[in-house]
Order: structure tokens, then sequence, then C-alpha cells
């Protein structure tokens, strides 16, 4: 019996040319759409439509991505509609139920963390007027104030702080009502307003230095309420808020400055402060400590104390009598000059 075997192996001649013009097409399997099927019902277009609004939402926009989230949400519980009851695609409705909850907690954070932060009523005035005008978010203010700190009071006249006794180290506090007279000796040198640090001076002169005394008396002259930090844990906390911390260097070297103001001026007056807080700041920082503390060392007579009380608020004056206020009581420039 003979027998051809077929070789699966076909030899083509080297001069061979195809023929594409006779070629018929052939479809590459069975499932070719040679047929459109009809078009899906209308929840499954207005699923693509939220699909397409949402991803074509400018970012520049401030609640592109809540929107987005959203819109992702609505199209996936569509899809899980149209999949269940028009498709009865069992993995289509799993995969659009996993996307739905996944867009779904998105869309509950990014709602959460837009919600309108709440101030305590005792802390809108302080925010509004020194932290508010330098853009410090309102949840980084809650931060701030809701840590390592409290709100004390004292009755009129208790003492904040005595000459000599009471240390520097452990607090930095803010005015929120009332007012506070500052004094030397039992001299009066300068009030202390809402909205004000009591002891800017020395939390400025103590950074580097511990373990020093208030040399002067601070005691509330009203019913007063004031905001208190902790400073070790305040410190602590603005070396991991960089921006926060430029923003109190500031807020304190300003105070400082109007601390100045008053120095030269006893009979400033809260609508004044307000005033001179609104301008620009004459020095970019100031140790009135130091100042403090040279008069305390250098003008232990009557004389020289009210020498210095005497000083006009005008910065012009200032300017002129600098060098002879700085011969007669010592008084150093830390960091900066004390006049721009």
């Amino acid at each position: 019996m003979n027998t051809t075997v077929m070789s699966p192996l076909t030899v083509t001649p080297l001069d061979f040319i195809p023929d594409f013009k006779n070629a018929t097409l052939v479809p590459f399997n069975e499932t070719a759409c040679e047929n459109w099927k009809e078009i899906h019902h209308l929840v499954f277009h207005v699923a693509n439509i939220c699909f397409a609004v949402g991803l074509v939402i400018p970012t520049t926009l401030n609640l592109h991505m809540i929107l987005l989230r959203g819109l992702l949400t609505i199209g996936c519980a569509l899809f899980i509609i149209w999949a269940t009851l028009y498709r009865c695609a069992l993995d289509i409705m799993i995969w659009n139920s996993v996307f739905l909850v996944v867009n779904l907690l998105h869309f509950i954070y990014l709602v959460y963390k837009r919600r309108p932060i709440k101030i305590e009523k005792e802390l809108s005035s302080l925010y509004k007027r020194m932290f508010e005008p330098l853009h410090v978010p309102p949840e980084l203010f809650q931060r701030l104030t809701g840590q390592f700190c409290n709100i004390q009071t004292l009755k009129t006249g208790q003492a904040y702080a005595a000459e000599d006794k009471t240390s520097v180290d452990d607090r930095l506090s803010v005015l929120l009502k009332g007012k506070m007279k500052v004094s030397y000796r039992g001299h009066f040198l300068h009030n202390i307003y809402p909205c004000a640090f009591i002891d800017s001076p020395e939390f400025r002169s103590t950074q580097m230095n511990r373990g020093e005394k208030f040399q002067v008396t601070i005691i509330a002259d009203d019913n007063c309420k004031f905001l208190c930090w902790s400073r070790e844990r305040l410190t602590y906390f603005l070396e991991s808020e960089p921006f926060l911390y430029e923003i109190f260097k500031y807020l304190i070297g300003k105070d400082i400055t109007n601390k100045l103001y008053s120095l030269n001026d006893p009979t400033l007056n809260d609508k004044t402060s307000k005033k001179i807080d609104r301008q620009p700041s004459l020095c970019s920082q100031l140790s009135v400590m130091q100042m403090r503390n040279s008069i305390a060392s250098t003008s232990d007579s009557e004389d020289g104390l009210q020498m210095f009380l005497r000083g006009t608020s005008s910065a012009s004056s200032l300017r002129n009598n600098q060098q002879e206020f700085y011969n007669a009581y010592g008084v150093s420039r830390l960091q900066h000059d004390v006049f721009c």
C-alpha cells in the first residue's frame, strides 16, 4: 500500500510574487464584529458622561478633586445599576462596587478636610487680628491653640510676674481681655492691651539664656484673661512647623516694636496701639528686656529713670536722641539696629 505523507512545510520559489488584488479578507476569529449590537441602556451612557465630565474638570478649580471624586462615585453607582438590572453581569457589578467604595471614601475625606473650622469665641478676635492677616489657615491656628496651652484669668491687682522673682522660662502668653500695666521699681512703664504678647521681650531675650527672672512687674489693671503656652512645648511645636515659626518671629518682633513705642509714650492707649500695629515695623527686632535690664543695672538713681520715661513717641526725635539714649543707659542692639 502506498501512502502519501503531506508535509506541513512548503517551499516558496524565490521568484514567486503574491497576488494581493485577488486576495480575500478572512476574519481573525469567529467573534469579529460582523453586525453591531443594539445600543446599551441610557443608564450606561449617563455613567460614562459622569466619567467624562469628571476627567475634563480643570485642575485650577478650587473644588477640582471633590467634584472629580463625586462624579466618579456617581458613575460607578450607575454602572452597578446597569450591570445588575440590564446586563446581569456579575463581574462588572463587582468591579464597579470596588471602585465605588474607593471613590466614596476619598470623597468623604476631601469633604471632611474642607469643613469649616470653628474657632473658639474667646480666640476669634486673636485669630482675626494677628494670624488671619498673615494667611495662617484656621486649622493650623486650631492646632496651635488646641495643644499645650490653656486660658487663664487674673483679677484686678493680681500679678502676672514680679521683679526678680518670677522665672521667664515657663510660659509665653497673649492677652485676650482686659489691660495690664508694666512697672519697674514702682514706676509705670507701659500698658499691655488685648491681642498683644505679655512677655514677648523676655521670650526673645531668653531663648539662648535660661534661668533668668523678670526685671519688671506685670499687674492686671482690669479683670484679665490670657492665653498661656508652655514655652518648652511651644518651641518644640514651632520647630516642626517652619511656616508658623516664621509667623511667630514676625509677631513677636512687631510686638516688641509696639512696646518700644509704649516705653517712650506711657500714655499710648489701645486705639493708638492698634493704629501703630497696622503700620510697617520700625525695626526688625529689639530686646526690650535688655533695655529693661540695662535700666535696672545702670539707672539706680531716680533722675535716670525719669529721663528715660520722658522720651518722646516721635520716630524723628528718637533718631536724634538715639546715641544719647545708648550712652546714658547702655542699651545694646542685640541682633539688628533699633531704627530702620
